[in-house]
């Protein structure tokens, strides 16, 4: 095949390809980051670039306009090389840093009773051993053991190769006085030398733990003194993957691809490292705290995540039978695993269950208190992918559906993700459907994100915007609901009156791309309900987990059929309950094992296998569902309003 010559207006040198060499593979030759949210499936239009010379071949022309067109722009993921060719990079979307803010941060109580020489797994112990000599030439290593077991009461201990090659200067450097840093594990498991200090204390040192939570979307990690139990520093930021994929899915994909999997590893890894660091900075103390004094640290995430963090294979996940390779990941170490923390330091990936239900929910089970309520909960964890678990401290039912990045303002035209700029509620004038919204932060706005996604979708049906089945109501109405580049739309708020001067619109594909999230949402939960033979009213609590479901309105949630119609005093939303699982996790032994007996007690659903759920699925594809009996405070709202 013969080599042609891509030309980038960067900084980065040209680079020779084959025919049909995608754009995309030409820019990653040349060192040059394109965003491809959508993994490369020409779904998201984030990729394009503009052909200013040569010959190129477009698979697709997806997300472009004839106006893009005639520019000469095409999706680098969609696009292949057929001659020589000049090309000009737009600035890239930035994924913007979120730091632990008003909105992330959360209050964190450290469990009555805690008592660490009794729940902690890490425990420190000073020791005093013989130095020797001529009448005393026993190795260093045999020397420690014996301190161990004649002082601690430890009969025998793991070592690594590299823990060996320092154990002779360390305890010269003590003149034979040292605290060992040992991981006691459970009791079927030998304990494990993390470090030793030279110098004996009879005060243990700091012992320094982080609970780390790989979401989809944003990655959080808490900084834990394991001493007092203590929460010293909160720290979050989006999860670099964001870059190949929005959602598992895209994901999954972007690892098939050469070299792909790599990438996401390299990505999340320097993700979770950035905020280690940044949690270290947080805690005052001298000499200033590093990563590499962290001695442990617990690590949720759904199954991709999972997979995806460790450099496993994930493919299998998204095809039948839909099968993980793991989902309770033997222990591993901080050199083994990337991370910045103490190179022998425990690293405890939380078991998962399923293919889309992983540690994320095993631990938020734990830390709402599912498990262990004899009241019937409905567990909810809504996201990318929605997982769902039903049942108490008798029974736990669990499925995953596929709700898509649209409820986190991803997929749709003026989505954004919950960040200063994006419009978070929304109200339209009865008569004259004329809307107001709060933005976050205040200022104009930039875009909308899911929680105003929600709202905006209530008030357009209720106010007559939209009908049930999510079709826009004669353009006569108001000037607002007019034809765009793809179909209908509502106008939100015109470019005069934005930050980037461009128009903020809901369209046709937008409405229905919610439709189909909530729809997914609300049929999973029905099944689950439908399996174990009762009825959704029956459900005594529903607990929302993750941080997006914080900041769901309940009312406008009910009435779009995203959510049961209940009272509202049954609805708590608790923040995100994967972390705080990861870190009772990490805190407290009995607490680890919970989880493992959690993850064991699951009957999970493969809603694709499941019949019922298609026929689920189609009810809830219109606003609020098809039957409006299920919903009685949404008809009697409609009556209301028909009446007036």
């Amino acid at each position: 095949m013969t080599d042609h010559t891509v030309t980038f207006d960067t900084d980065h040198d040209p680079v020779a390809v084959k025919t049909g060499t995608l754009l995309s593979e030409a820019a990653q030759l040349a060192g040059i980051d394109l965003n491809q949210p959508c993994g490369g499936q020409g779904r998201c239009g984030r990729c394009a670039l503009q052909i200013t010379e040569g010959s190129v071949r477009r698979r697709s022309t997806i997300r472009l306009s004839e106006q893009d067109l005639d520019k000469g722009y095409a999706l680098a993921c969609q696009t292949v090389v057929e001659g020589d060719v000049k090309i000009s990079v737009p600035e890239q979307e930035k994924i913007e840093r979120l730091l632990t803010t008003d909105r992330t941060a959360a209050e964190v109580t450290v469990p009555a009773g805690y008592d660490f020489t009794r729940d902690q797994a890490i425990q420190a112990y000073p020791l005093t051993l013989t130095p020797p000599d001529m009448s005393d030439q026993i190795d260093d290593w045999s020397r420690l053991s014996t301190g161990l077991r004649q002082q601690a009461g430890i009969e025998s201990v793991q070592v690594s190769l590299p823990m060996l090659q320092r154990i002779g200067s360390i305890l010269r450097e003590g003149d034979w006085e040292i605290t060992a840093i040992l991981d006691m594990g459970s009791q079927t498991e030998q304990p494990r030398l993390i470090e030793l200090l030279p110098g004996k204390e009879l005060i243990p040192p700091p012992l320094w733990a982080a609970a780390i939570d790989i979401g989809t979307t944003t990655v959080t990690v808490w900084l834990v003194d394991l001493i007092t139990g203590k929460v010293e520093a909160q720290t979050a930021q989006y999860n670099k993957q964001i870059a190949r994929g929005e959602d598992v899915v895209s994901r999954i994909i972007f690892s098939s691809k050469d070299g792909g999997k790599e990438k996401l590893l390299s990505l999340v890894i320097e993700t979770i490292n950035e905020l280690l660091e940044t949690a270290c900075k947080r805690v005052k103390s001298e000499p200033q705290l590093h990563p590499e004094q962290i001695f442990k640290a617990t690590i949720v995430g759904n199954s991709t995540m999972i997979h995806l963090a460790l450099g496993i294979p994930a493919e299998h996940i998204r095809l039948m039978p839909f099968t993980t390779t793991v989902n309770q990941v033997p222990a591993m170490t901080g050199r083994e695993v990337g991370l910045n923390i103490h190179p022998e330091a425990t690293v405890d990936c939380l078991p998962g269950v399923a293919s889309y239900v992983g540690a994320d929910i095993t631990a938020g089970v734990l830390s709402a208190g599912v498990d262990d309520t004899e009241k019937v909960t409905l567990f909810m964890d809504v996201g990318t992918n929605g997982e769902i678990v039903l049942g108490s401290q008798e029974w736990l039912v669990t499925c995953a559906c596929s709700a898509g990045p649209a409820f986190e303002g991803a997929g749709v035209a003026s989505g954004m993700r919950a960040t200063k700029g994006a419009i978070e509620d929304i109200w339209i004038n009865d008569l004259t459907l004329e809307p107001t919204f709060r933005v976050i932060g205040g200022g104009k706005p930039r875009g909308i994100c899911g929680s105003g996604l929600i709202a905006l979708l209530a008030e357009m049906f209720l106010t007559g915007v939209i009908d049930k089945a999510g079709n826009f109501a004669d353009s006569k109405k108001t000037p607002r609901i007019r034809q765009g580049e793809h179909g209908w739309e509502y106008l939100i708020c015109a470019g005069s009156e934005t930050s980037h001067g461009e128009d903020i619109v809901i369209t046709h594909v937008d409405v229905d791309n919610l439709l189909r999230a909530k729809a997914a949402i609300y049929a999973g939960f029905s099944v689950l309900a439908n399996s174990v033979g009762i009825p959704l009213d029956w459900v005594e609590q529903v607990l929302i987990g993750g941080s997006f479901g914080k900041y769901i309105n309940v009312e406008k949630a009910v009435e779009i059929g995203l959510l049961p119609d209940l009272p509202w005093e049954k609805f708590q939303f608790l923040g995100n309950t994967a972390v705080r699982g990861a870190y009772l996790a990490l805190l407290d032994r009995q607490a680890r094992q919970r989880i493992n007996e959690i993850a064991s007690r699951m009957t999970y659903i493969e809603l694709s296998a499941d019949n019922t759920f298609y026929d689920a699925f189609m009810s809830a594809m219109f606003l609020p569902h098809t039957d409006l009996s299920r919903f009685p405070s949404v008809e009697a709202s409609i009556t209301n309003k028909e009446s007036t």
